[in-house]
Protein backbone atom coordinates (compact mmCIF):
# COMPACT_ATOMS: atom_id res chain seq x y z
CA UNK A 1 0.00 0.00 0.00
CA UNK A 2 1.32 3.46 -0.91
CA UNK A 3 -1.24 5.55 0.97
CA UNK A 4 -0.02 8.40 3.15
CA UNK A 5 -0.77 6.60 6.45
CA UNK A 6 1.12 3.43 5.52
CA UNK A 7 4.00 5.34 3.95
CA UNK A 8 4.36 7.49 7.07
CA UNK A 9 4.29 4.41 9.34
CA UNK A 10 6.94 2.71 7.17
CA UNK A 11 9.19 5.76 7.24
CA UNK A 12 8.90 5.96 11.05
CA UNK A 13 9.72 2.25 11.30
CA UNK A 14 12.77 2.61 9.03
CA UNK A 15 13.93 5.65 10.99
CA UNK A 16 13.64 3.86 14.37
CA UNK A 17 15.30 0.76 12.91
CA UNK A 18 18.26 2.78 11.64
CA UNK A 19 18.65 4.54 14.97
CA UNK A 20 18.45 1.23 16.85
CA UNK A 21 21.05 -0.42 14.63
CA UNK A 22 23.37 2.55 15.03
CA UNK A 23 22.97 2.50 18.81
CA UNK A 24 23.27 -1.29 18.99
CA UNK A 25 19.82 -1.66 20.58
CA UNK A 26 17.90 -3.05 17.62
CA UNK A 27 16.19 -6.29 18.63
CA UNK A 28 13.48 -7.18 16.13
CA UNK A 29 13.11 -10.71 17.55
CA UNK A 30 13.19 -12.36 20.95
CA UNK A 31 13.25 -15.95 22.22
CA UNK A 32 9.83 -17.63 22.00
CA UNK A 33 10.44 -20.17 24.78
CA UNK A 34 9.34 -17.91 27.72
CA UNK A 35 6.19 -17.06 25.76
CA UNK A 36 5.55 -20.73 25.02
CA UNK A 37 6.05 -21.66 28.69
CA UNK A 38 3.64 -18.90 29.79
CA UNK A 39 1.02 -20.11 27.32
CA UNK A 40 1.30 -23.62 28.77
CA UNK A 41 0.90 -22.22 32.27
CA UNK A 42 -2.23 -20.35 31.24
CA UNK A 43 -3.59 -23.50 29.61
CA UNK A 44 -2.94 -25.47 32.80
CA UNK A 45 -5.02 -22.86 34.62
CA UNK A 46 -7.95 -23.49 32.30
CA UNK A 47 -7.48 -20.86 29.59
CA UNK A 48 -7.85 -22.05 26.02
CA UNK A 49 -5.70 -20.73 23.20
CA UNK A 50 -8.58 -18.63 21.89
CA UNK A 51 -9.12 -17.03 25.31
CA UNK A 52 -5.40 -16.30 25.66
CA UNK A 53 -5.30 -14.70 22.22
CA UNK A 54 -8.32 -12.54 23.01
CA UNK A 55 -6.82 -11.38 26.32
CA UNK A 56 -3.49 -10.57 24.65
CA UNK A 57 -5.12 -8.88 21.67
CA UNK A 58 -3.38 -11.10 19.09
CA UNK A 59 -4.48 -13.59 16.47
CA UNK A 60 -4.92 -17.16 17.70
CA UNK A 61 -2.90 -18.52 14.74
CA UNK A 62 0.15 -16.61 15.96
CA UNK A 63 -0.05 -18.42 19.29
CA UNK A 64 -0.60 -21.69 17.47
CA UNK A 65 2.65 -21.11 15.59
CA UNK A 66 4.49 -20.58 18.87
CA UNK A 67 3.13 -23.69 20.55
CA UNK A 68 2.87 -26.20 17.71
CA UNK A 69 4.15 -24.69 14.46
CA UNK A 70 2.55 -22.66 11.73
CA UNK A 71 1.75 -25.50 9.29
CA UNK A 72 2.85 -28.93 8.10
CA UNK A 73 5.64 -27.27 6.12
CA UNK A 74 7.17 -25.90 9.31
CA UNK A 75 8.98 -28.41 11.49
CA UNK A 76 8.44 -27.58 15.13
CA UNK A 77 7.18 -24.51 16.95
CA UNK A 78 8.29 -20.98 16.15
CA UNK A 79 11.58 -20.14 17.88
CA UNK A 80 11.55 -16.34 17.61
CA UNK A 81 8.75 -13.81 18.15
CA UNK A 82 8.37 -10.06 17.99
CA UNK A 83 9.01 -8.33 21.36
CA UNK A 84 5.59 -6.66 21.26
CA UNK A 85 3.86 -10.03 20.88
CA UNK A 86 5.93 -11.51 23.69
CA UNK A 87 5.09 -8.62 25.99
CA UNK A 88 1.36 -8.89 25.19
CA UNK A 89 1.20 -12.62 25.92
CA UNK A 90 3.37 -12.48 29.04
CA UNK A 91 1.08 -9.78 30.45
CA UNK A 92 -1.93 -12.13 30.40
CA UNK A 93 -2.78 -13.58 33.80
CA UNK A 94 -5.24 -16.43 34.53
CA UNK A 95 -7.72 -14.15 36.28
CA UNK A 96 -11.36 -15.03 36.69
CA UNK A 97 -12.34 -12.54 34.00
CA UNK A 98 -10.06 -14.20 31.45
CA UNK A 99 -11.22 -17.77 31.99
CA UNK A 100 -13.77 -19.43 29.74
CA UNK A 101 -17.23 -19.47 31.42
CA UNK A 102 -17.31 -23.28 31.63
CA UNK A 103 -13.86 -23.59 33.23
CA UNK A 104 -13.88 -25.45 36.54
CA UNK A 105 -11.99 -23.59 39.26
CA UNK A 106 -11.27 -23.84 42.97
CA UNK A 107 -14.43 -22.91 44.93
CA UNK A 108 -12.65 -21.27 47.89
CA UNK A 109 -13.37 -17.66 46.94
CA UNK A 110 -16.96 -18.39 45.90
CA UNK A 111 -17.68 -20.28 49.12
CA UNK A 112 -16.09 -17.60 51.31
CA UNK A 113 -18.07 -14.79 49.68
CA UNK A 114 -21.36 -16.61 50.21
CA UNK A 115 -20.46 -17.44 53.80
CA UNK A 116 -19.42 -13.85 54.47
CA UNK A 117 -22.77 -12.55 53.23
CA UNK A 118 -24.63 -15.04 55.41
CA UNK A 119 -22.49 -13.90 58.36
CA UNK A 120 -23.82 -10.36 58.04
CA UNK A 121 -27.41 -11.57 57.85
CA UNK A 122 -28.18 -12.45 54.24
CA UNK A 123 -30.44 -15.55 54.18
CA UNK A 124 -29.18 -18.18 51.78
CA UNK A 125 -32.61 -18.34 50.13
CA UNK A 126 -32.31 -14.66 49.15
CA UNK A 127 -28.83 -15.18 47.76
CA UNK A 128 -29.99 -18.18 45.73
CA UNK A 129 -32.82 -16.14 44.17
CA UNK A 130 -30.44 -13.32 43.26
CA UNK A 131 -28.16 -15.82 41.54
CA UNK A 132 -31.05 -17.41 39.66
CA UNK A 133 -30.61 -20.71 41.50
CA UNK A 134 -32.88 -23.00 43.46
CA UNK A 135 -32.08 -23.56 47.15
CA UNK A 136 -31.05 -27.16 46.39
CA UNK A 137 -28.65 -26.16 43.60
CA UNK A 138 -27.32 -23.33 45.74
CA UNK A 139 -26.52 -25.67 48.62
CA UNK A 140 -24.95 -28.20 46.27
CA UNK A 141 -22.72 -25.51 44.78
CA UNK A 142 -21.28 -24.71 48.21
CA UNK A 143 -20.34 -28.34 48.74
CA UNK A 144 -18.71 -29.09 45.39
CA UNK A 145 -14.97 -29.46 44.85
CA UNK A 146 -15.08 -27.14 41.83
CA UNK A 147 -17.27 -24.33 40.58
CA UNK A 148 -17.84 -22.97 37.09
CA UNK A 149 -16.01 -19.73 36.29
CA UNK A 150 -19.26 -18.05 35.25
CA UNK A 151 -20.83 -18.95 38.59
CA UNK A 152 -17.80 -17.66 40.47
CA UNK A 153 -18.09 -14.38 38.53
CA UNK A 154 -21.78 -14.09 39.39
CA UNK A 155 -21.06 -14.67 43.09
CA UNK A 156 -18.22 -12.16 43.03
CA UNK A 157 -20.47 -9.50 41.47
CA UNK A 158 -23.23 -10.27 43.98
CA UNK A 159 -20.75 -10.01 46.86
CA UNK A 160 -19.55 -6.62 45.60
CA UNK A 161 -23.17 -5.42 45.54
CA UNK A 162 -24.26 -6.72 48.94
CA UNK A 163 -21.34 -6.82 51.37
CA UNK A 164 -22.11 -3.29 52.59
CA UNK A 165 -25.89 -3.52 52.19
CA UNK A 166 -28.41 -4.12 54.96
CA UNK A 167 -30.47 -7.27 54.25
CA UNK A 168 -33.47 -5.66 55.94
CA UNK A 169 -33.50 -2.99 53.24
CA UNK A 170 -33.74 -5.66 50.53
CA UNK A 171 -36.64 -7.85 51.59
CA UNK A 172 -35.10 -9.98 54.34
CA UNK A 173 -37.10 -10.35 57.55
CA UNK A 174 -35.61 -9.72 61.01
CA UNK A 175 -36.11 -13.41 61.83
CA UNK A 176 -34.37 -14.46 58.62
CA UNK A 177 -31.42 -12.16 59.33
CA UNK A 178 -31.10 -13.52 62.86
CA UNK A 179 -31.19 -17.11 61.65
CA UNK A 180 -28.55 -16.41 59.00
CA UNK A 181 -26.19 -14.81 61.51
CA UNK A 182 -26.66 -17.63 64.02
CA UNK A 183 -26.02 -20.23 61.32
CA UNK A 184 -22.82 -18.45 60.29
CA UNK A 185 -21.65 -18.09 63.88
CA UNK A 186 -22.26 -21.78 64.56
CA UNK A 187 -20.19 -22.74 61.52
CA UNK A 188 -17.48 -20.13 62.14
CA UNK A 189 -18.10 -18.36 58.84
CA UNK A 190 -16.06 -15.17 58.63
CA UNK A 191 -17.74 -11.85 57.73
CA UNK A 192 -16.52 -9.60 54.90
CA UNK A 193 -14.42 -7.52 57.29
CA UNK A 194 -12.25 -10.57 58.01
CA UNK A 195 -11.27 -11.05 54.37
CA UNK A 196 -8.74 -9.15 52.28
CA UNK A 197 -10.07 -8.69 48.74
CA UNK A 198 -6.65 -9.57 47.35
CA UNK A 199 -6.53 -12.91 49.20
CA UNK A 200 -10.10 -14.13 49.49
CA UNK A 201 -9.64 -16.37 46.43
CA UNK A 202 -6.37 -17.84 47.72
CA UNK A 203 -7.08 -21.35 49.09
CA UNK A 204 -4.17 -20.94 51.52
CA UNK A 205 -5.47 -17.66 52.99
CA UNK A 206 -7.28 -17.47 56.33
CA UNK A 207 -9.74 -14.89 57.69
CA UNK A 208 -8.30 -12.15 59.86
CA UNK A 209 -10.89 -11.96 62.64
CA UNK A 210 -8.87 -9.65 64.89
CA UNK A 211 -6.70 -7.59 62.58
CA UNK A 212 -3.67 -9.51 63.86
CA UNK A 213 -4.61 -13.13 63.26
CA UNK A 214 -1.65 -15.43 62.85
CA UNK A 215 0.31 -13.63 65.58
CA UNK A 216 0.49 -14.15 69.38
CA UNK A 217 -1.25 -10.80 69.78
CA UNK A 218 -4.15 -12.10 67.71
CA UNK A 219 -4.93 -14.81 70.26
CA UNK A 220 -5.12 -12.21 73.05
CA UNK A 221 -7.54 -10.14 70.96
CA UNK A 222 -9.68 -13.23 70.39
CA UNK A 223 -9.93 -13.64 74.16
CA UNK A 224 -10.64 -9.97 74.81
CA UNK A 225 -13.39 -9.77 72.18
CA UNK A 226 -14.88 -13.13 73.08
CA UNK A 227 -14.20 -14.55 69.61
CA UNK A 228 -13.58 -18.02 70.93
CA UNK A 229 -12.45 -20.56 70.10
CA UNK A 230 -9.59 -18.65 68.51
CA UNK A 231 -8.77 -19.31 64.87
CA UNK A 232 -6.18 -21.93 64.06
CA UNK A 233 -3.47 -19.46 62.91
CA UNK A 234 -3.72 -17.62 66.23
CA UNK A 235 -3.60 -20.85 68.20
CA UNK A 236 -0.56 -21.96 66.23
CA UNK A 237 1.19 -18.62 66.81
CA UNK A 238 0.42 -18.73 70.54
CA UNK A 239 1.68 -22.31 70.88
CA UNK A 240 4.87 -21.45 68.99
CA UNK A 241 5.55 -18.54 71.34
CA UNK A 242 4.92 -20.71 74.40
CA UNK A 243 7.37 -23.34 73.09
CA UNK A 244 9.94 -20.64 72.50
CA UNK A 245 9.48 -19.29 76.04
CA UNK A 246 9.89 -22.78 77.54
CA UNK A 247 13.11 -23.32 75.58
CA UNK A 248 14.40 -19.96 76.79
CA UNK A 249 13.59 -20.84 80.40
CA UNK A 250 15.37 -24.20 80.09
CA UNK A 251 18.40 -22.48 78.59
CA UNK A 252 18.56 -20.02 81.53
CA UNK A 253 18.12 -22.83 84.08
CA UNK A 254 20.93 -24.80 82.48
Amino acid sequence: CRCYTCSFARSRYDENRTKGITAGTWQPWTDAEPVRAHIRTLQDCGMGLRAIAAAAGVDRKRLQAITAGRSERVTGPQEKVRPALAAAVLAVEPTLDNLAPSTLINPAGTRRRIQALVAIGWPQRHLAVRLGMTPNNFGAMLGREHVLARRALAVRDLYDQLWQADPLDHGATPAGVTRARKHAATNRWAPPAAWDDDRIDDPAAFPDWTGQCGTPQGYAIHVRLGLMPACQPCRDARNARMRQQRRAQKAVAA
